[in-house]
């Protein structure tokens, strides 16, 4: 999934951009066969939608008890207006949303707004109001809220961020979610929010609120090597299929740290992406995991700068 391309497929179906007032609705899909995407454009003089009108069209022209998926773009100025605004339209339409299985919040590339401008909000309504859900996704870090919950249903959260705030981190790893499969942090750094630190991500790495846990990214850090220190031991590991420490700013300290840790060789796939790993640290990672057929990720190294002999390291997504 990328931050510079809009999706065109989302929870196994095509996307279908909800048309605009002006537009023609005579030859809407079937309100199954598409993922909806509702987004309008605050700076194009064609679209004069609020996102509110924008929904309220659609669940006047759409059978929502067929929606099975959403993409929830742009609401407005989004450096200024938070999610609130989408996360309360969808809630309050949840007794006719009876089929919704995946929504993903927040679905706006680079060239709408950099991650780090995007105002999320308290997002776990759409986890209370809809429990059937089985696929969410946010884009954006800024401001957003996250309590601990429950959720019996779910089984793929990601939050793609530049920077995930501590509280926010604490209350996703402190969550139970007995079915998920799947959980994604991009962690991003403090100069946009992430304030987060290892001892927050405790409870996840324990494993004892994820029982189906088969992959875990935690990405995109300046931590990264604290974070390959944690996984050495973590009991979460155990049960994982595959495991992502992908673009954050991993040296030679975190790889050693993840080798002398506990056996990897259980793994499907091993993501180190995005690295700061020395030629001689990639040959011992792939030495120590290939033969038992672990596939490894290992290609792209991230470029150091200096400045009076101080080496920066820079996680792959920030702004």
């Amino acid at each position: 999934m990328s931050i510079h391309q809009h999706v065109e497929e989302w929870d196994g179906l095509p996307v279908h951009d909800f048309p605009q007032a002006t537009d023609d609705m005579s030859a809407l899909p079937e309100p199954g066969a598409v993922a909806w995407r509702l987004s309008v454009h605050p700076y194009d003089d064609s679209d004069d939608d609020t996102f509110e009108q924008r929904w309220q069209r659609f669940t006047e022209t759409v059978e929502l008890s067929g929606v099975r998926a959403l993409v929830l773009g742009q609401w407005g100025e989004v450096y200024d207006e938070s999610s609130e605004v989408v996360v309360a339209a969808v809630v309050a339409a949840k007794d006719r949303l009876t089929g919704l299985r995946a929504i993903f919040l927040g679905e706006l590339v680079a060239e709408q707004a950099e991650i780090s401008w995007i105002q999320q909000s308290d997002v776990t309504p759409l986890l209370t109001a809809f429990p059937a859900l089985t696929r969410l996704t946010v884009r954006g870090g800024s401001g957003l809220v996250f309590p601990p919950v429950r959720h019996d249903a779910l089984r793929e959260l990601r939050f793609e961020s530049g920077g995930l705030p501590a509280a926010a981190v604490r209350g996703i790893c402190e969550s139970h979610f007995p079915a998920l499969e799947s959980l994604v942090l991009w962690l991003g750094v403090p100069e946009y929010g992430g304030d987060y630190e290892i001892g927050d991500l405790a409870a996840v790495l324990s494993g004892s609120r994820l029982p189906a846990l088969r992959h875990l990214g935690l990405q995109n850090s300046e931590i990264q090597d604290e974070i390959a220190t944690a996984i050495g031991s973590a009991p979460v590991v155990a049960g994982l299929q595959t495991l992502d420490l992908s673009m954050g700013t991993l040296t030679d300290a975190g790889a050693e740290a993840l080798l002398a840790g506990q056996p990897l060789t259980h793994l499907k796939k091993l993501d180190l992406d995005h690295h700061y790993l020395t030629d001689a640290m990639v040959h011992r990672v792939r030495e120590a995991l290939e033969p038992s057929g672990v596939e490894i990720v290992i290609d792209e190294r991230g470029e150091e700068d200096e400045d009076d002999g101080t080496v920066w390291r820079y996680a792959a997504v920030t702004e």
